[in-house]
This record gives C-alpha cells, structure tokens and sequence, in this order.
C-alpha cells in the first residue's frame, strides 16, 4: 500500500505541475496574484475554498457518482481563469498597500473565495478525468484517490510558492508596484485563457 500511495501521490503533483496543463497553474496564478505574504491568513483562506471545491468533484467523479462531458469541462476550466483575472483587474484598486483591511478589500477577498470554492468544482471535474484514466481497472480506489489529491495539495502549495517567489522579486527586489504587478499577471491570464477557450470550442 505505501508504493501505492506513494505512485498516486507523485503523479498528483506532476499531473498540477505539468506544464503541459497549464490551466489550472494559470488558476492559481490568478487566484493568489492580488496578496502579499502578510495576507497569508486570507490566502489560506482561499487555497482551503479551492481545495475544498475541486477535491468534493474530484472524489464523486472518480467513483462514477457524477458524469459530466470532458469536452465542457475543458472549456469551463480557462472560463474560470478568464473570470477570475477579469475580476483582477476590474477590482486591481483594492490590492493597494493602504487598501489592505479596508471594506473594499474584504469585499474582493469574499468574492475570491466564492470563485475558488465554486470554480474549484470545475477544476476536480478536470482533475478527475486524468485520475480515471490513470486508475484503469484498479479494484480499490481509496487509497489512490487519497495519495493523488493530497499529491495534488502539495504541488498547489509550491505553486504558490513559487508565484509568491516572483511577485516578492517583481515587487521589492525591482520595485514594481502591487497593483501593477496584478496586472500584469492577470492581463497574461486572460489573455491566454481566451486563447484556451477559442481552441477548445468544438468548432
């Protein structure tokens, strides 16, 4: 059982991380642009709302008790990121240093964490096709739908990392501001999630 969930496990993390299947890391990327580290209370916040979402569909689609045609979930999944970083920038005023607190702030932050949780839902249901794949004719599931989604968790936790990374480089080291630096991450988002959208509409 320990190789076993050790195999599920690396390939939760490998399959979040690939960057082969960059939409849910340009997710992430929209979803934790807007915070700095001294906001790590409301990002846990909004990394549990994500995790909480993709991993109820995530469970129910791997064992058959919801169906969904894996062409619309693709096409919801850049939706999300599209949302999401349109979001960003219609609301960017808020992500100001003295913005930090404020009512408007808190607002952004609730309804980050409604997009998270919701659109969570979607990206398991991305998830969880690969998973089924993986799984072939495996006669228990459990244990590799545990390894998998906390490999899953763990890969989301460097990603954030690493995005938290760069934007301390963008915005200490060289100076930019916050907000600037949001859009210029969400701008890149939404770009390439039309481009996502576009090229998984069936024509």
């Amino acid at each position: 059982m320990g190789s076993e969930f050790a195999v599920y496990f690396r390939l939760g993390i490998e399959h979040i991380a690939d960057l082969r299947g960059y939409d849910h890391i340009l997710f992430i990327a929209a979803l934790t642009a807007a915070y700095s580290l001294r906001q790590w209370r409301q990002l846990l916040i909004l990394v549990t709302a994500f995790t909480l979402g993709h991993s109820i569909t995530l469970a129910l689609a791997t064992v058959g008790a919801i169906r969904v045609n894996t062409t619309l979930v693709e096409v919801l999944i850049p939706i999300t990121i599209l949302v999401a970083s349109v979001f960003n920038i219609v609301d960017s005023k808020v992500t100001q240093d003295d913005g930090i607190g404020s009512d408007r702030m808190r607002r952004h932050q609730s309804v980050l964490y409604v997009l998270a949780g919701g659109f969570g839902l979607i990206h398991g249901l991305g998830f969880s096709s690969f998973l089924r794949a993986v799984l072939g004719a495996e006669q228990s599931i459990v244990v590799p739908l545990l390894a998998f989604n906390i490999g899953l968790e763990v890969g989301q936790i460097l990603i954030v990392a690493a995005l938290f990374a760069v934007g301390a480089l963008m915005t200490q080291g060289i100076g930019m501001r916050r907000r600037d630096w949001l859009l210029v991450v969400s701008g890149a988002t939404a770009g390439v999630a039309l481009t996502l959208i576009i090229d998984r509409v069936p024509g």
